[in-house]
């Protein structure tokens, strides 16, 4: 051994070797459905929501009507920041990764027939596409482009000694069980 430890294995404040790579981001950000959007509210209080998300060409895509919070926030300020886990995708560790950017509302029709049948066809249950268009293709239905300018940060436990809480990592054996 080199004398360098794992990360995560006698502290976790230097994460640095715990980043996802850009093609484990893809595969995230191809895998997960949902992110958290966060943005500023009137005086600059920060506020968040959960939101379905598909990702084109670089470019992550969503939708809301009108009247929603982050709708009229990024009308005032269009800088926000998006936040994707794995949580609840099947995959091993826990991993996230972490965009500022600058989200522009969309509210025309040509976008909304180019996005409508993409945003189905990623999460709508199979062969209800069509109903869940008529669902969204509402007079007050937007459409959230949001360009990311930095990486916020990324993170992937797997990397970590152990399962990155001081315990023991997803290969140890206890009584003939994995953990």
């Amino acid at each position: 051994m080199t004398g360098v430890a794992k990360p995560g294995e006698q502290e976790l404040e230097r994460l640095a070797g715990a980043r996802l790579s850009v093609a484990e981001r893809d595969a995230l950000l191809e895998r997960q459905t949902e992110c958290t959007v966060v943005f500023s509210r009137e005086g600059g209080w920060p506020a968040a929501v959960i939101m379905s998300f598909m990702r084109v060409d670089g470019i992550f895509w969503l939708t809301a009507t009108s009247d929603r919070q982050q709708v009229t926030a990024l009308a005032r300020d269009p800088r926000m920041s998006i936040v994707v886990s794995n949580a609840g995708t099947g995959t091993p560790g826990r991993q996230m990764v972490s965009y500022r950017g600058v989200g522009t509302v969309h509210r025309d029709r040509e976008t909304l027939d180019w996005f409508l049948p993409l945003w189905a066809e990623r999460l709508a249950a199979p062969g209800a596409e069509e109903a869940f268009i008529r669902l969204l293709d509402t007079p007050n239905r937007v459409v959230i482009a949001f360009r990311p300018v930095a990486l916020a940060a990324s993170h992937d436990s797997r990397l970590l000694a152990g399962d990155g809480r001081g315990g023991p990592g997803p290969d140890h054996q206890d009584s003939g069980r994995s953990l």
